[in-house]
């Protein structure tokens, strides 16, 4: 039996989650609001404050999708009521981020600047500039941003220089050897 999937999803006070007869679930919130369409095999049963979700059979695909089902909606309660963010590092001489107006401007070593542009409900700060933080109500597009930023200028072994999240290791390689 999933240990996932059987846990209970406590809804927190000021979100409210509505379930239509497609197996659409909406669930909205003080930073957002998230739908997600679900397989109509899993049954998602919501009473008063909590969410509980139940296979119909043992099979594989119903196994599967159990927690995959609880996990996602899961995530979609703490987004909309804490949000998620994601942290990002510059390392490299020169290597800075700035934002202007909603765009993130990055100089990473390229001839040009390089502008990324989040999508509606995605927030970037720049508490610093070798920092960058990713902040949105799904963690799904936020994780897909601070991907898309880091492939910018992925970390490199020799020098360890490029973006990577915080707290990513970077195994260093041992560069030529002189004769």
């Amino acid at each position: 039996m999933s240990r996932i999937g059987k846990k209970p999803i406590e809804i927190p006070s000021g979100v409210t989650v509505t379930l239509d007869e497609n197996h659409h679930v909406i669930v909205k919130g003080p930073k957002g609001e998230l739908s997600h369409t679900f397989n109509k095999d899993i049954a998602i049963n919501i009473e008063e404050n909590v969410i509980n979700i139940v296979r119909p059979s043992d099979q594989k695909e119903h196994r599967a999708l159990h927690g995959t089902t609880r996990a996602l909606i899961a995530n979609m309660v703490e987004g909309v009521s804490k949000g998620f963010e994601k942290g990002l590092e510059l390392i490299g001489v020169g290597y800075r981020a700035q934002k202007q107006g909603k765009k993130l401007v990055l100089n990473v070593g390229y001839s040009h600047p390089v502008e990324i542009e989040p999508e509606e409900g995605i927030e970037i700060e720049v508490p610093a500039n070798t920092k960058v933080v990713v902040k949105g109500a799904s963690k799904e597009r936020v994780g897909a941003l601070a991907a898309n930023i880091r492939d910018v200028r992925p970390p490199e072994p020799y020098k360890g220089k490029g973006i990577r999240y915080e707290g990513e290791y970077v195994r260093r390689k041992e560069g030529k050897t002189g004769k």
